[in-house]
């Protein structure tokens, strides 16, 4: 399947330190993993002004919560959590084929509401060039939202983050990719508190927390 992407989501055309440099006041979308987290942290050093939005609903497990703040303390970051109600949205809860656009716009057009308020106007997400777009329905969201992807713009994947985390110390470096709770539902089905709280002891569930724990981040 092709999807077009964004402006922003073009691989390989721009280098980091060009970006920040062009760049020099930005939001960050950060979630606590670990391609946010070292964008984050890449921005803090290159002496950007900088602020980084997390996003809290019933769809993520408490410890990316736990891990965002941890490491924007440990950078010295500014960072807001934003309470969303995922819940309250049927058409996200009907948990139809196209539900992480759908949740995806969700969060970004509420990052962008609040950061729009702190006189920002740049919104960056932690978008790699290992994601595939065919794979990641999220892309469209974050064409139509104007997300600009810096770390996919630089052309640097997966390993390439990881292993300029470990450069910089991040406790993020090793931090395994977790899906979110809604994935573990199946297709079709309501989205509520108890669905959720099922996923949450799904084996694909259990077996993520344990990839945590085995990484030492728990």
């Amino acid at each position: 399947m092709t999807v077009e992407t964004g402006f922003g989501q073009e691989v390989g055309v721009e280098p980091l330190g060009e970006f920040f440099a062009r760049t020099p006041r930005l939001a960050v979308a950060f979630s606590g993993g670990c391609d946010s987290s070292y964008l984050l942290a890449a921005a803090v050093r290159a002496g950007c002004e900088v602020r980084a939005y997390g996003v809290r609903t019933a769809f993520q497990p408490s410890f990316e919560t736990q891990d965002a703040l941890r490491l924007a303390r440990e950078l010295g970051a500014d960072f807001q959590l934003i309470d969303a109600d995922v819940l309250s949205r049927a058409d996200i809860c009907a948990n139809p084929p196209d539900r992480c656009y759908r949740c995806k716009t969700f969060i970004f057009s509420t990052i962008l509401e609040h950061m729009a308020k702190d006189g920002f106007g740049v919104l960056a997400d932690g978008t790699n060039a290992t994601d595939d777009p065919a794979n990641r329905p999220g892309f469209r969201a974050l064409a139509e939202l104007g997300v600009v992807s810096p770390l996919r713009r630089a052309g640097l994947t997966k390993d390439d983050v990881r292993a300029a985390s470990r450069d910089l110390g991040l406790f993020t470096a090793g931090k395994p990719s977790f899906s979110c709770l809604a994935v573990h539902v199946p297709a079709g089905k309501p989205l509520t508190a108890a669905s959720l709280a099922r996923a949450a002891q799904a084996p694909a569930a259990r077996a993520a927390a344990a990839a945590r724990r085995e990484s030492g981040l728990a």
